[in-house]
């Protein structure tokens, strides 16, 4: 039987991250995404309350929530700031491949350290060259002794400029495309290991993007993640994991950019009365809650697939693409219904479209999702 209820301790773990979205993060978001400030202060609080480090297992010093939890967080963080909640949710991408690939050794020498105290990650995957096509890298491997000698570079990197860790995928030959991918865990203090300068980037400005260069970075051997080889789907299995999350924030971008309609709608007049009144303005509102409720549901039923166990590859492609491409649609009919106003940065819908944009490029772009779905849905009818 379908139960869409949630349980006293999932209802409790939702208030936790709506009080803190609302008290924390809320009144700040305006001003950080104004001046693409990095506000560390709140990451710090974040940490502090158990809202970092989701998916790190109870036995390492994490919450070890599953997938459907970590969405009922991810949904109440964006409402108030998704650019806060990329950089938040950041380590949960980074670690990600530790949980899947590594060793127990290597989960206990890195994992804990991250639980026991304030750390960001970043996951190294993109490349200035490659885009979409992850199984084109040109970050090359060179095996010395009882080391790897990583050279190359990495872009768009979330919490790159802050991280002490980063989760990198480079290949022993880039002839071998996907075959040569191996995964590797680096240090920052490793020599020649250099974020770039910040981006300036359209949304999610309160989190910081750089690139990162490998200048002869020496890794010992026993940093690499899995076998030679394995990195491809080891990336694979983690986007899988973490794609999910981003319908979430999808999903919470255009609840609040419905929020904020609805209420302007009621107090806006126009010719005597409100413009709630005014099927056209109820007829945008209507639309913008039946892609809410889709976008959550969708995500909801992807993270309940993936918590039984199963892959959920089909499931969560289509709720990151279909909830990101809603939050969009959804932001883009709140700054109509505000109209003129919604177009002022003194107004707040207008940050939530730039905001809604890169949910439909990041954790790989929908063009990517709708190839990945059609491939998923074929093969049950092949």
């Amino acid at each position: 039987m379908v139960d869409f209820s949630l349980t006293p301790d999932q209802e409790s773990l939702r208030e936790l991250a709506r009080k803190f979205a609302r008290s924390e993060m809320a009144p700040h978001a305006a001003e950080v995404d104004r001046n693409g400030r990095f506000p560390e202060e709140i990451y710090r609080k974040a940490w502090e309350l158990g809202l970092m480090n989701l998916n790190v297992p109870a036995e390492y010093g994490g919450t070890g929530l599953g997938l459907f939890d970590q969405c009922l967080i991810v949904e109440e963080l964006a409402y108030a700031c998704a650019g806060m909640t990329t950089s938040i949710i950041a380590n949960c991408l980074a670690l990600e491949p530790i949980i899947l690939g590594a060793t127990p050794e290597q989960k206990d020498r890195w994992l804990k350290p991250f639980c026991a105290d304030y750390h960001l990650a970043s996951f190294c995957l993109t490349e200035p060259s490659g885009g979409s096509d992850a199984a084109a890298l040109k970050t090359r491997a060179r095996r010395s002794g009882d080391e790897y000698i990583l050279t190359g570079e990495k872009c768009f990197i979330t919490n790159a400029p802050h991280a002490a860790l980063f989760t990198v995928f480079a290949t022993l030959d880039p002839a071998l495309r996907h075959k040569g991918i191996t995964a590797f865990v680096v240090p920052r203090e490793s020599a020649g290991l250099l974020p770039g300068r910040e981006e300036e980037k359209m949304g999610h400005r309160a989190s910081a993007t750089s690139t990162v260069r490998f200048e002869e970075v020496r890794v010992p051997a026993t940093d690499r993640l899995g076998a030679e080889g394995e990195g491809f789907a080891l990336a694979m299995r983690t986007l899988d994991q973490t794609r999910t999350p981003i319908g979430a924030m999808a999903t919470g971008i255009s609840q609040a950019a419905l929020d904020l309609a609805a209420r302007y709608a009621l107090q806006r007049t126009t010719f005597g009365k409100p413009i709630a009144e005014h099927q056209a303005i109820q007829a945008k509102l209507a639309t913008m809650a039946q892609q809410l409720t889709a976008s959550r549901l969708l995500t909801w039923l992807a993270a309940w697939t993936i918590d039984r166990g199963a892959r959920g590859t089909l499931e969560s492609s289509i709720a990151k693409c279909f909830s990101s491409d809603a939050a969009l649609r959804v932001a883009d009919e709140a700054i109509q219904t505000f109209g003129g106003y919604g177009y002022m940065k003194e107004y707040p819908v207008e940050k939530l479209l730039r905001d809604a944009k890169l949910t439909q490029i990041y954790e790989g772009a929908n063009e990517i999702q709708r190839i990945v779905t059609a491939r998923e849905l074929l093969k049950r009818y092949a």
